[in-house]
């Protein structure tokens, strides 16, 4: 079958504008060839156009298709078409947010949890994020304000820290400097003092470092000689002398020799005992009795005998008459 020229120029003229309808939409970031779903949103002013994106989270996945103004209600109504696999509720809204500080504006979808997906066509709420500029542009009044306060503080400082400057008195700057270099300048004479005093004893100076470098050298030798000093033998001497003194006690433990036999004996303790009970007998004897060990005759009576019980013994012979003073031991 034979096309004809008319035919062959139609199609080559359609495949032309097709190809360039595709191309400008693609350009723009919309690609006619995939599913697309269409939603809407109103505005309070308008500060988009028609290629502004359309992003969720930071992605690019549409674009404003047509911006219209309702009369009736003083809103701008916003179409924007979407890649058909992006899916959100109906309950998410769409923010329009600054692209950056020299100006340019955006959509971005907010998802929001929801019982229902959002279809093609639905309208959805929108709300405004505000942006730098805007920020400073409302709030530039009481920036103002605050820096016009900032500014008379600083001056006020400023002022401040000048008198602090010029004053004359004990408390300025100005006085407290020249005390400084008063300091300054007695630090500087006593370093000149010290200088002439080095330089003038530099002899007397030299002569105690070299006494005191003798004086070193002799405490090298004397500890020296005291590292040589036998202290192991020395150690030998104190142990066996430790060894020597141990045999000696333990000959003592074991009653060898007259100490050991003085420590040990049971005797001894028993003979003390006896002998010191036997003592206090005696005394408490000759208190109780002292006629007994003592005897007064002045007209020379014969005294009394006592025997070992206490009685008296009875004896007729006589004593010549003659003061006498017996002591008698029983």
């Amino acid at each position: 079958m034979k096309i004809s020229r008319e035919v062959k120029t139609a199609i080559l003229v359609i495949s032309g504008v097709l190809l360039m309808v595709f191309t400008f939409n693609y350009l723009k970031g919309l690609n006619i060839l995939q599913k697309h779903n269409r939603y809407q949103t109103e505005f309070d002013y308008n500060a988009l156009n028609t290629s502004s994106i359309v992003t969720i989270k930071g992605n690019t996945i549409g674009k404003v298709e047509a911006i219209t103004y309702d009369d009736k209600t003083g809103k701008t109504i916003v179409t924007i078409i979407i890649t058909g696999d992006v899916n959100f509720s109906t309950n998410s809204k769409i923010r329009m947010y600054e692209t950056g500080l020299m100006g340019g504006n955006a959509l971005a979808i907010i998802p929001m949890p929801g019982p229902e997906l959002a279809k093609n066509g639905d309208f959805l709420q929108s709300e405004v994020e505000e942006g730098l500029v805007t920020s400073l542009t409302k709030n530039f009044s009481g920036i103002s304000s605050n820096l016009g306060v900032t500014l008379k503080a600083a001056d006020s400082l400023m002022n401040n820290f000048n008198r602090l400057i010029i004053n004359d008195n004990d408390d300025g700057i100005k006085a407290a400097i020249a005390e400084l270099n008063k300091t300054i300048i007695s630090f500087r004479e006593m370093a000149n003092a010290m200088n002439k005093l080095v330089v003038k004893n530099d002899a007397t100076l030299t002569s105690a470092l070299g006494n005191f470098e003798a004086l070193s050298s002799n405490l090298a030798e004397i500890t020296t000689e005291v590292k040589k000093v036998e202290i192991s033998k020395t150690f030998a001497n104190l142990d066996q002398t430790l060894q020597e003194v141990n045999g000696m006690l333990a000959d003592v433990k074991d009653g060898k020799g007259s100490l050991g036999k003085l420590l040990n004996d049971d005797k001894l303790y028993t003979n003390l005992e006896g002998a010191s009970l036997q003592m206090e007998q005696l005394l408490q004897d000759f208190k109780l009795n002292p006629k007994r060990y003592v005897h007064f005759s002045v007209f020379g009576k014969k005294p009394k005998s006592f025997d070992a019980e206490g009685n008296i013994i009875e004896d007729e012979k006589t004593q010549p008459e003659e003061i006498q003073i017996e002591l008698q031991n029983n």
